[in-house]
């Protein structure tokens, strides 16, 4: 008797000081400062944090991630990359390692996470059409097959994002058209199309009120907005023509409207095939100026206070970056980081802001103030770079 008391005891005992030295080790954190950086030669994402400049983990195993980007989940714990080869990967950051991956697409151009946090859209070239995912399991809940019309053929979808009321907003790059699917209830989704939006809108964005998706046209100018508290309205096109009596340049790298630069009530967007951003009055979005720059833009994004914008741009000037001051709509800084500037993003309250040079495999890191560098972290063939900050914002 006393032989089990004692074992018993011991067990106890064992168990309550494996508890503590477990909890001692674990060393808990929050997610607020963490992010990814996508290493698109060798199929990775590094996990990083933005206070002490570190690399937390090396997560491999994640596929074609040439064109890659990622949300978050609400509470900021994970990332969903998407991966150029119909690779939806759910990474747990806290952890370092893959929760969960399904291949769920021949050919994925990005994705969206809903205003609940409960369903992840892919936007998908092949075959053309959205799927909706549970964030949880990854198990699928609905299918969008991208068709126009009768046509059997299916579109290309580009400019996913997510929208309030638990809506995805997105644009048929073949058929000239913005879908918006209802997934209130995922498993019957709820889709309102806007047909004859524009020629081959090429990506969309929405304003961070949720209000507006705009789509850039690639086979003309202009673009295409659409309300969302008023989609009774319509598609208008704004900015039409404003390349009119020019000779288009050639197109070296698509510009993105995927981080919607926006100030004091004025956008900020790439001018297709021009060195120039366009600058749009958002009261009445007509044209209010436009900024010459080094060349073709591929990235315009405002600093989380509005007071700059940094733009990127695609070969040959892509080892070039430059800073406007949106006050004035000048020039305040050119710098060169290095070879294939791709990507960049701002730490959460924009002190920072992180580069991914790619052909250096190296992200640098900048003062926004100072524009100095403050430290490189070492990444073979980086591209896209993002923070959990995304979690709590419309769109991203």
């Amino acid at each position: 008797m006393r032989t089990e008391f004692f074992q018993s005891f011991l067990k106890i005992f064992l168990s309550l000081i494996g508890a503590v030295l477990v909890s001692a080790c674990a060393s808990p954190r929050g997610t607020g400062d963490l992010g990814i950086i996508v290493e698109r030669a060798s199929g990775s994402v590094q996990v990083v944090e933005t206070t002490h400049h570190t690399r937390l983990a090396l997560v491999p195993g994640l596929g074609d991630l040439s064109h890659a980007s990622a949300v978050y989940s609400r509470d900021a714990r994970y990332a969903y990359v998407f991966g150029r080869d119909g690779g939806l990967t759910k990474v747990d950051l806290l952890r370092g390692r893959i929760d969960k991956r399904v291949v769920q697409a021949g050919n994925a151009i990005g994705g969206a996470i809903s205003q609940d946090g409960r369903l992840i859209a892919v936007s998908n070239y092949e075959p053309g059409g959205v799927k909706v995912f549970a964030a949880d399991t990854l198990d699928l809940l609905a299918d969008i097959p991208a068709g126009s019309g009768d046509s059997q053929r299916r579109s290309k979808v580009v400019g996913l994002v997510d929208a309030p009321g638990d809506r995805f907003v997105f644009s048929l790059w073949d058929a000239g058209e913005i879908w918006v699917a209802d997934m209130r209830n995922p498993r019957q989704p709820q889709v309102q199309k806007f047909p004859h939006v524009g020629k081959q809108p090429y990506d969309g964005t929405v304003t961070p009120d949720g209000r507006y998706y705009i789509a850039g046209l690639f086979g003309e100018d202009g673009l295409a907005l659409l309300d969302l508290w008023q989609p009774e309205k319509g598609v208008r096109r704004v900015l039409e023509g404003y390349g009119r009596g020019q000779e288009p340049l050639p197109v070296f790298k698509m510009p993105h409207m995927d981080y919607w630069a926006q100030a004091n009530d004025i956008a900020y967007v790439p001018a297709v095939g021009r060195h120039e951003v366009l600058v749009i009055d958002q009261k009445n979005w007509t044209e209010a100026g436009r900024v010459v720059v080094a060349g073709q833009p591929v990235f315009v994004i405002a600093r989380p206070d509005g007071r700059q914008l940094w733009v990127n741009f695609a070969p040959p000037d892509n080892d070039t970056v430059q800073v406007i001051d949106t006050l004035s709509l000048k020039i305040i800084r050119t710098l060169k980081p290095g070879k294939a500037v791709l990507h960049m993003e701002f730490t959460p309250r924009g002190e920072q802001v992180w580069l991914s040079v790619r052909d250096e495999d190296r992200v640098d890191v900048y003062d926004t103030d100072s524009f100095e560098r403050v430290t490189s972290l070492p990444a073979d063939k980086p591209s896209g770079i993002f923070f959990t900050s995304r979690a709590h914002r419309i769109g991203q």
